[in-house]
């Protein structure tokens, strides 16, 4: 696990476009309201460019991150939004500029392949969390949970589970990996793909059909992914679909490992951080997630 510096109010985040991007006014917006959290902002190079449905050129938008990772005044980054794109810049990263340059980075959705992959290749704690046009300030969990993980000298979370769903209900340990469905099966099969040998698979999704869901869960089944994992983290499917939860557990029950639902992240709100390449141990008889980063 490589160290990274937490956050203090009044620290530099970096802001980069790393998939879509968005109108001059929305994000002017977007960014005048995460100020009021009390961070000073540094935009990357590329933020405001377009490119069709993307923010910039695949190397341009790697280009944003890299330099924001070398840069000492900024702290943390923290990308506009996801959309599509993430996958295209994976070529153009160096990771051992990243591993040299520890810092927090956040976001989900697209984001995911970023969080996994630089996670995977240089130990980095990467952090599943809301992103600059995620509207943090209007929900408090939110807005509490991003700035919790990511300005308190404490390196320890305790979730209590007592409000979620569990199936399976045991003691499990394992490293935290995953985040939105859609982008973990997009990368199967190439060299980014996720590792989920002994870890504990958090998934997530917005916007799919029932049976969309059904066809990338039986994907990682069928790319041997869920017989690997130790346990699953399970967040908002948005839409709720009461038959997707279904076909979810129809899917995952067999496995006879702990299953845990209803947990607040992903494309709804609340939507809680948490962090990838992270310890978590699941303590059944107190109901609790402890997780340490």
């Amino acid at each position: 696990m490589v160290k990274f510096q937490k956050l203090k109010i009044g620290d530099t985040i970096g802001i980069v476009s790393p998939a879509s991007g968005d109108s001059a006014d929305v994000i002017n917006y977007n960014i005048s309201s995460f100020k009021n959290l009390g961070f000073k902002i540094k935009e990357g190079k590329y933020l405001r460019k377009k490119n069709d449905y993307l923010a910039a050129s695949d190397k341009e938008r790697a280009e944003d991150l890299m330099e924001m990772f070398k840069d000492k005044e900024v702290k943390a980054i923290v990308a506009y939004r996801g959309g599509y794109g993430c996958i295209r810049m994976l070529p153009y990263l160096d990771m051992g500029v990243i591993k040299k340059n520890p810092k927090i980075l956040c976001g989900y959705s697209d984001l995911t392949v970023l969080l996994n992959y630089l996670s995977q290749k240089t130990g980095l704690i990467t952090f599943h969390g809301p992103m600059i046009n995620s509207k943090i300030s209007s929900d408090e969990i939110t807005k509490n949970s991003f700035l919790s993980l990511l300005t308190d000298e404490s390196n320890l979370i305790n979730i209590s589970t007592k409000d979620f769903k569990v199936e399976n209900k045991e003691l499990f340990r394992g490293i935290l990996c995953g985040g939105n469905l859609t982008m973990i099966c997009s990368t199967l099969g190439t060299p980014y793909e996720i590792n989920t040998r002994n870890k504990i698979l958090m998934i997530e999704d917005v916007n799919e059909e029932n049976y969309a869901i059904d066809r990338y869960l039986m994907q990682l089944k069928l790319s041997g992914k869920l017989d690997s994992c130790r346990a699953f983290l399970i967040g908002h499917f948005t839409p709720y679909n009461p038959k997707t939860i279904n076909t979810i557990l129809s899917i995952l029950l067999p496995y006879k490992k702990p299953i845990i639902y209803n947990i607040p992240f992903g494309h709804d709100y609340p939507n809680i951080t948490l962090p990838i390449g992270s310890s978590i141990l699941f303590d059944a008889a107190k109901d609790k997630l402890i997780i340490k980063y």
